[in-house]
Parts: C-alpha cells; structure tokens; sequence
C-alpha cells in the first residue's frame, strides 16, 4: 500500500503543474488553480500514511532532533509520507506563485522554469519567485 500511495502523490499533482507550466493562459487554468482544494490529494495521501503511525510520528516531530527525523524518514512508511508532504507544500508554493505572478503581470516564460525549480527543489523555487516578484508590482485592476 506504502508504495502505491508514493506513486500516486506525484500523479495527483501532476495535472495542476501541467497546467500552471504549459497552459498558463488557458481560461480553464485560472480557475482550477484558484481552488485551493487542488491540494487535497496530497494531503489526503499524507493523512494516510500519517495518522496509522501518529503515535511514532508525533513524538518524532514535537521535539525533533537529527536522529530521530533520520530513523522516522529512514522507513518506507516515513519516507512516502515525507514525499506527499513536499509534494503537497510545494504544488501550494507554486500554486500561490503563479495566482501571484499573474497578478504581477510576470510573463509565463519567466515563471514556467521557476515553476519547474519549485517542483524539483521546493524552496530554492519559492526564494527565486519571491526575488523576481520585486521586480514586478501589482498591476491595479479597475
């Protein structure tokens, strides 16, 4: 079941970053990525590995240390539950990025590669969104 739910997580949120990255102007992408709820099956996938083991889970996040986030991590279980939690926070970051940048007015070709960033190394995509974003105020809409 672990591995079934680790294949998935991707493939849940696949279509979304399609979407954001190769369609950004199709009228349909705009309002599917309004929803926040485009989140849900990831998080959904998290809860279900999460929460069987939340008795080891809890204790490991509530007062973390290297060892015990490695030993948590280290299983099969922690580890499908450690992807579909990046996969979920992640496609939220490229999900408020680009409802952000097309209120900025950032071209889609700036915004598919830092999309694809956030997709591949998270953080490192949101770091460079939010230094590109000072480059463009909000366009004021009448």
């Amino acid at each position: 079941m672990t591995g079934l739910l680790f294949s998935l997580t991707f493939t849940v949120a696949a279509p979304f970053w399609a979407l954001m990255i190769l369609l950004p102007r199709w009228s349909w992408t705009r309002r599917i990525i309004d929803s926040p709820l485009i989140v849900l099956p990831g998080l959904v996938i998290y809860g279900l590995l999460v929460l069987p083991a939340i008795g080891e889970v809890f204790p490991a996040v509530a007062s973390p240390t290297l060892g015990g986030v490695r030993e948590l991590l280290g299983t099969a279980d922690g580890a499908a539950a450690g992807w579909a939690h990046m996969i979920a926070f992640d496609l939220f970051v490229g999900r408020w990025s680009w409802l952000d940048s097309r209120d900025r007015g950032i071209p889609a070709l700036i915004m598919s590669p830092i999309l694809l960033l956030t997709i591949l190394l998270g953080p490192l995509g949101l770091l460079v969104y939010l230094l590109v974003r000072t480059r463009y105020p909000v366009t004021e809409t009448a």
